[in-house]
């Protein structure tokens, strides 16, 4: 079963056709690469698969089930999560505060659990501040905790995001320009959660990145895009050597 199938999908706004019939899959288990210049068309078909937009025509199969045009937090309850190019931290809580807002429903969000179950809410709460902390602890953040989420660099944050994912539960992850504005060093450290995630999480990835060389070190499968279409699926070598995506990239990808 793949973790995700987009078939078809078409997206315009007013008389601009932003996706025009994207077909791709992404592998359960796999770490799939989305690529393409600037204006292909990828950012907006991960929002429409992310239920941020409704397509016009096409289907989004989550692990076999439809979900097209579900809302965002539908598909989040599903098991879908992403992140996004310009990490989105909820500035008034710290980095511990962070992950633990990004866990399922609990206890005390439904009423009247607050007034009636408090010892039942307290351990939930106990057990959930242990599990973010664990999950800091892997990413190396364990002592920016309490630290507000502004306070970290711009690398640190796309860590952050990543933890949040582990903490929701999510089966399957849309990484938007993970590389985006980081450096090499704090890269190597995202690529490296990225694959543990991976392989010991079972979490499944779908990465939109302008890096390419991260791309072939992390996708066995590459889908690039262009003009709204998919237009070259395989291995990053078999992608940069096709005719159509070296026109694409205006000879970029076979420089």
């Amino acid at each position: 079963m793949n973790a995700l199938d987009v078939q078809g999908l078409v997206k315009r706004f007013g008389g601009f056709t932003a996706l025009a019939g994207v077909q791709f899959h992404v592998p359960a288990g796999s770490i799939t690469g989305l690529v393409g210049p600037n204006g292909a068309g990828k950012s907006t078909a991960f929002a429409t698969i992310a239920g941020f937009h409704t397509p016009e025509a096409g289907q989004v199969r989550l692990f076999g089930r439809d979900v097209t045009g579900q809302p965002p937090w539908t598909l989040h309850a599903s098991g879908l999560a992403r992140t996004f190019q310009i990490p989105r931290l909820f500035a008034g809580l710290s980095v511990l505060e962070n992950l633990m807002a990004a866990a399922p429903p609990q206890s005390g969000e439904r009423l009247p659990a607050p007034w009636f179950a408090r010892g039942r809410i307290a351990r939930e709460e106990a057990a959930l501040r242990a599990q973010a902390m664990a999950v800091l602890e892997r990413l190396n953040l364990s002592r920016h905790a309490d630290a507000p989420g502004t306070a970290l660099s711009g690398g640190q944050k796309k860590l952050v995001e990543l933890g949040r994912t582990l903490m929701s539960g999510a089966r399957l992850v849309l990484l938007d320009e993970p590389a985006a504005g980081v450096n090499r060093t704090l890269l190597r450290d995202i690529a490296a959660t990225i694959r543990a995630l991976n392989e010991r999480d079972g979490i499944s990835f779908l990465l939109i990145e302008h890096d390419l060389e991260l791309v072939a070190e992390l996708c066995p499968l590459v889908h690039c895009m262009a003009e709204g279409r998919v237009i070259a699926s395989g291995s990053m070598a078999a992608v940069r050597a096709d005719p159509a995506v070296a026109e694409a990239y205006l000879g970029m990808a076979v420089a």
